[in-house]
Formats: structure tokens, C-alpha cells, sequence
């Protein structure tokens, strides 16, 4: 007699053909863009940052889970290269190599494999081990090389502030946004990536093309990131129409720092998101509220990352209160 084997495992039991594995390599086809352009600005300084993070998550999962762990290793599932990839676009293109390794030890030995591995993780691995090293190390976090000067050339020695951050100072000590608008770059500028910032956040154009080759993949749904991009352009829309001596317009969040990036490369990590669309919508309106308080109240220039960071601590309640209708549920009709 032939007898079957019976599988049995957790929910969500989902009938597809598509891995884990699949889809760690459709984001890192879609974050080819971004690459090429943080290629183009920064030179062969944004190809050794990722080199060094990617090596090193590579590093970390499968020491740690052979030597330490002693389980079965994972790094050709995708998800190291990936952390690696994300930390890397998280790094201002000079910060200094034993940094970029110490951030892949945080992300892949504490953010990671500390809870259980990937599917385990709580928090996003790449951005808890960005918000460790500026809390860490703050001057290296927030020197910011200059990808162009006078619109010749690349010089990585050159620093300055981010667009957000210079808005931000420039607000702080009294100047307004038309007087500020001469010492930030344009709105093209910023589509483009002629700015400073992390390596992976420069170009809204890159990262839109990436984020539509997921959403067409259909490795992401597009609520989150269409939600949360929505929620910061309309809640900086408001303050921008009521003062927009003092406050900057809806694009200019959009396209600046890495909201972006954010949207669809890191709010939408699988593990660490809501599986309801109703969940996955509260979730981003969460992070972009987070975002713009912080961007606009808070200390630093730049919240998208303390945003999701937050979020993803509340998804376990999310879930709970968002979540599927169970099988065979009984149904109350209201009668007419």
C-alpha cells in the first residue's frame, strides 16, 4: 500500500511555485538601479560599502548558525545578501569598513538569528543595525559625502549636510523655505539623485523602478508603500498650505531622505509586516505619521526608519485585531 506523507506546518498555508528564495532575488533585481546610480555618484567608495556589507552578512549567518546555533546554514535563500544589500544603502558612502561590519554582526547576530532566523525576526534586520550605528557612532552616521561639486565632478571628500537636514537647521535658526530654497536641491535634483545621503536613497527614479518591477512581480501589494508615501505627502501637504514659510512642500518629503526607500524595500519585508490588507494599511499610515512628526518636531532630520522600526513592534497587535476570516466561520446575516 502507498501511503502519502502528510505535511504539517504553521499558517499560512499559501499553493504557489514561488520561494522564499525567489523573492529575495526579485528585490535585489530590483534594487539593481539604485545600485548603478549610487555607482555612478559615489565611485568605487559605494561599491566597497556594499561589498563589505554583503560579505559580512554572508559571514555572520553562516558562522553563527554552524558554530554557534549548529543548525542547517541559509545563507543561499537570499535574505543575508539582502540585509547586506539594505544596510549597505542605509551608509553614507565614507563611513569606515570595521563600522559596515559591526552593523552586519547587529543585523544578522541580534536583529536575525537571535529570534529564531528568517520568519522569526520581529524587527527589520537592516535598519535595526543602521539606528545602532548612528545612536553608535553619530559623526560617522550623519557625514555626508557630496556626490557632485559644481556639477562636474565626484568627490567623496567633500561633506554636508542632507537636504532634510539642512531645511531642518535652516528652520531651527530662522530662515524660511524661500529663503533656504537656494542651499537645497531642486526637485529634479532630488528624482534624479543629485543629493547627498545614504548611498541607496538617491534616486527617486531608481527606486521607482524598482518598486514597480515588484509591485508587477507581485512581490509586494502596493498598499503599503502607495499608502505610506500618501500619508506623507498629504500630512506635510497640510502644514506646507498653512505655512509654507516654515514648512516644505509634499515632493520635497517624498523624494528627500528615504522615504522612498522605505516605502518599498523596507516597510514591506514580509516577516516583519501585517498579513491583512486592512492591517498592512494601519501599518503604513503608522509609519508615515511616525515619519513626518519626527521629521518636522523631532530631534533628528530624518524618521523613516525610527518609523518602521516602531510599526514593526506593533504588528503582532495588528495582526490580532486584523486578521482573516478563519475557514468555515459562521457568517451573522442582519435581516431586513
Amino acid at each position: 500500500m502507498h501511503m502519502e506523507t502528510i505535511v504539517v506546518s504553521a499558517s499560512p498555508h499559501i499553493h504557489s511555485d514561488r520561494t522564499s528564495r525567489k523573492l529575495m532575488y526579485d528585490v535585489v533585481i530590483a534594487l539593481v538601479p539604485a545600485f548603478l546610480v549610487s555607482l555612478y555618484l559615489f565611485g568605487i567608495s559605494a561599491f566597497i560599502v556594499t561589498a563589505v556589507a554583503i560579505i559580512s552578512c554572508l559571514f555572520f549567518e553562516f558562522v553563527i548558525q554552524k558554530y554557534v546555533l549548529k543548525t542547517a546554514t541559509t545563507i543561499s535563500d537570499g535574505s543575508a545578501l539582502l540585509t547586506g544589500i539594505l544596510l549597505a544603502f542605509n551608509l553614507p558612502s565614507n563611513i569606515p569598513v570595521w563600522m559596515i561590519i559591526v552593523g552586519s554582526l547587529v543585523a544578522i547576530g541580534i536583529a536575525k538569528l537571535s529570534f529564531g532566523g528568517l520568519g522569526f525576526n520581529i524587527f527589520n534586520p537592516a535598519l535595526v543595525a543602521r539606528v545602532f550605528l548612528l545612536v553608535s557612532f553619530p559623526v560617522q552616521m550623519t557625514s555626508w559625502p557630496s556626490p557632485v561639486v559644481n556639477n562636474t565632478s565626484l568627490a567623496d571628500a567633500v561633506t554636508g549636510a542632507t537636504p532634510l537636514g539642512i531645511v531642518k537647521e535652516g528652520l531651527q535658526y530662522g530662515e524660511t523655505m524661500t529663503e533656504l530654497s537656494s542651499k537645497i536641491p531642486s526637485l529634479s535634483e532630488l528624482f534624479l539623485g543629485i543629493s547627498g545621503g545614504s548611498i541607496g536613497e538617491m534616486s527617486g527614479l531608481a527606486l521607482l523602478l524598482g518598486g514597480i518591477y515588484l509591485l508587477v512581480r507581485r512581490v509586494i501589494s502596493w498598499h503599503i508603500p502607495i499608502t505610506m508615501l500618501l500619508t506623507i505627502a498629504v500630512m506635510t501637504g497640510i502644514f506646507w498650505l498653512v505655512d509654507p514659510l516654515h514648512y516644505a512642500d509634499p515632493l520635497f518629503h517624498l523624494f528627500a531622505g528615504g522615504a522612498i526607500l522605505g516605502a518599498f524595500f523596507m516597510a514591506t519585508d514580509l516577516v516583519t509586516s501585517p498579513v491583512t490588507r486592512k492591517g498592512m494599511v494601519i501599518f503604513a499610515v503608522g509609519i508615515g505619521a511616525i515619519t513626518v512628526v519626527i521629521r518636522l518636531f523631532g530631534a533628528y532630520p530624518e524618521g523613516v526608519s525610527f518609523a518602521i522600526l516602531i510599526m514593526n513592534a506593533l504588528v503582532p497587535l495588528i495582526n490580532k485585531y486584523f486578521k482573516p476570516r478563519r475557514f468555515g466561520e459562521k457568517i451573522k446575516f442582519k435581516m431586513v
